[in-house]
């Protein structure tokens, strides 16, 4: 393996690209075998408390591979909390009678980096320097613009000492978006390794696709190859198109073989099977397991907050479409 490996996390951008989704972050690790696995931008805190699950949802996926494999996962971002200062600052400018013009800029700057995270990203893009001076050069204006801290979450400062704390360790670093420039100059032994794509990448990107499932998209493509794939996950998300396409009878009928299977992981699965089973179950005239669905999300330690909109809206009046 090489000494230290450095990769980026998309964080909810993943979904987007198909050759740069969870399971490409997962294949790359497992060909390096890293002795650990280090997040640039978590803090241990935040690690352990779950504060990562509405913002990172990559870990669902990175932190039961490197637990399968016995292979520790150390946050290493001591300061954190400072990234809330950045929205602390938006909501100072909203505030001030002058802050209209300063936010319509930094709008501006947020649609530049919006730009750079909807390009098709491959491995191949994300080991260019290149690409990576682009999104150094739009962060530099709007740090440039605004001031380096409160503004920017003190990014520079939080990786500078991320960096020192990384000195002298090997493994793989994993990295936010915005993040990854400062460690990439910060490590500059650190590498990105070549990658070839996989059927697990495939198989992720399908899932990807039917998660943004659109009108345009080929619906019946998209659930010959769910049914195919046959995993929980999948079928959920076969059982998602059929009810866009209001056959809800078939969707209950494969959420029920869901139901009947192992559904826990990913960990945003469970609130969002039991979520959808609590409304199917409504359609079908059964308020009563309907009831108990709804009820099992609330009581999930993390259900994602759709999930939970979906149960506490169900459970005050039947679903119906």
């Amino acid at each position: 393996m090489v000494r230290m490996v450095l990769l980026p996390s998309l964080g909810p951008f993943h979904i987007l690209h198909p050759r740069y989704n969870a399971a490409t972050v997962l294949a790359i690790l497992e060909a390096q075998g890293p002795p650990a696995v280090y997040l640039a931008s978590h803090s241990p805190q935040g690690l352990e408390g779950g504060a990562w699950r509405e913002e990172d949802p990559l870990l669902f996926h990175l932190l039961p591979w490197a637990e399968e494999r016995g292979i520790p996962v150390v946050a290493l971002d001591q300061e954190a909390h400072l990234k809330e200062e950045a929205e602390a600052f938006r909501q100072a400018l909203a505030q001030h009678p002058l802050g209209a013009p300063h936010l319509e800029r930094m709008g501006a700057f947020d649609q530049a980096l919006l730009g750079l995270l909807k390009r098709p990203l491959t491995p191949e893009l994300l080991a260019d320097a290149a690409f990576w001076q682009e999104v150094e050069a739009v962060y530099r204006g709007f740090a440039e613009a605004f001031g380096e801290g409160p503004a920017t979450g003190f990014r520079a400062h939080r990786m500078a000492r991320v960096a020192e704390a990384l000195r002298g360790r090997e493994g793989a670093v994993v990295a936010d978006f915005l993040d990854y420039p400062f460690l990439l100059k910060a490590l500059p032994q650190a590498t990105f390794p070549s990658h070839t794509p996989t059927e697990a990448e495939r198989v992720r990107a399908l899932l990807d696709r039917a998660w943004q499932l659109k009108e345009e998209d080929d619906w019946a493509a998209l659930l010959q190859g769910l049914m195919e794939v046959g995993t929980p996950e999948a079928l959920f998300l076969a059982a998602q198109i059929y009810l866009a396409a209001g056959q809800w009878e078939d969707a209950l009928l494969l959420m029920e073989e869901v139901f009947r299977m192992d559904f826990q992981h990913p960990g945003y699965l469970p609130g969002y099977v039991l979520a959808r089973f609590g409304q199917l179950l409504d359609l079908a005239g059964q308020r009563e397991r309907a009831l108990r669905a709804y009820r099992g999300v609330l009581a999930l330690s993390f259900a994602p907050e759709e999930a939970r909109a979906i149960a506490l809206a169900g459970l005050r009046t039947p679903f119906r479409l």
